[in-house]
């Protein structure tokens, strides 16, 4: 159901981690590609020397494929494109706006794919034109940076309209029987942030991972735009006084701008710049109360701390069960040859194959 995802991605499996500043970093990403996934770094605020070390980091840790989340928005998007390029990454994400053609191209040139989101269909039709090699849709569930609609109208809306193209989903996915659900509708994978953030692998603070687990999925809420005339994109995240201090932090940059101390885009870094030292005080110091805890809703799902390569299988092991629930039969083989061990124990017996009847007997299938 996912090969087109994993022949873009080269993976054993069509899960991308979803780029979280701070979290998104070497261990983390290394670790779900091991474990079949698709690890992707988050380049947020780094400049190109701090990305070229993250890639060559990251690849000390694995041999599989990863990729790299770079900001359109970003004032140094060009250099930081060309390190990519240099250090022969195989897979680019822009995100945080509609990316520049020019920006498209070049990743293209090094030979690289190019994947970008797309919060409406037309957008979808666009970004397809431009020439990218996957979409990824997100829904409002997510968390960090959101858009307005959620992921089950975003999916009905593009994936039955965008063929040319693999299309992955990302928003508050947090089991694999939602997997399977996207896949069956079409999906060609899925995007996962939320589930990743308590893996032994992260380097989160134990109280960010501690903060996640305690929390239900009404506590990860997006936050308000002060002003209708000045464009701030929401950020879903768990409340505290760093999300309360936001607001305050709006009304001060909007005021500069509108006394010609800032231009919108210097406003808008001046706002990504805030989230970002606010990330990092919750993420790395641990201020649980003053830091910013991007969380998606999914957080309610998450309830320990375990290691990457166990939610992975969790998650395929629930999309394996739920495929062979619906179907009231196995999968073709090669999706069970894409299965850790432990998930082939819940997929119905072939075929023919006996099965215990309640006496204990041997019995065909289908017999009792």
């Amino acid at each position: 159901m996912w090969r087109r995802g994993t022949a873009l991605l080269g993976t054993r499996y069509a899960i991308l981690g979803g780029a979280m500043s701070w979290v998104s970093e070497r261990h983390l990403v290394s670790a779900i590609s091991n474990a079949g996934g698709f690890g992707v770094i988050a380049c947020g605020s780094m400049g190109p020397d701090l990305l070229r070390a993250e890639i060559r980091g990251t690849r000390a840790l694995t041999a599989k494929p990863f990729g790299v989340n770079l900001i359109t928005m970003h004032p140094e998007l060009d250099a930081l494109i060309r390190v990519c390029a240099e250090e022969e990454v195989g897979h680019v994400v822009l995100a945080g706006g509609l990316p520049p053609t020019p920006a498209i191209q070049a990743v293209k040139a090094s030979g690289a794919k190019v994947l970008c989101f797309a919060p409406a269909l037309a957008l979808a039709r666009k970004l397809v034109r431009m020439g990218i090699d996957g979409l990824v849709i997100e829904g409002a569930e997510a968390g960090g940076h959101i858009g307005p609609v959620s992921l089950n109208v975003l999916m009905q809306e593009i994936l039955p309209e965008i063929s040319e193209v693999p299309v992955f989903v990302a928003g508050g996915i947090g089991r694999g029987e939602a997997i399977a659900a996207f896949l069956d509708m079409g999906a060609a994978g899925v995007q996962i942030g939320t589930r990743f953030v308590c893996a032994t692998e992260s380097i989160a603070h134990e109280n960010f991972k501690k903060a996640f687990i305690r929390a239900a999925a009404r506590d990860a809420q997006p936050t308000t735009q002060v002003d209708p005339t000045f464009p701030v994109i929401p950020v879903r995240a768990l409340g505290n006084a760093g999300t309360r201090r936001f607001v305050e932090h709006q009304h001060d940059v909007i005021r500069r701008y509108r006394a010609g101390e800032l231009d919108m885009k210097a406003a808008q870094l001046d706002i990504e710049h805030f989230w970002a030292g606010a990330l990092r005080r919750a993420v790395i110091d641990g201020d649980v109360e003053n830091g910013s805890l991007m969380a998606g809703q999914s957080v309610g799902m998450v309830r320990k701390v375990q290691p990457v390569a166990e939610i992975v299988e969790e998650l395929v092991s629930e999309a394996a069960a739920r495929f062979a629930s619906l179907r009231g039969d196995r999968l073709p083989p090669e999706a069970e040859d894409r299965l850790p061990p432990e998930a082939e124990d819940r997929l119905p017996p072939e075929a023919g194959e006996a099965t215990q009847s309640k006496d204990g007997q041997s019995a065909p299938q289908g017999e009792t």
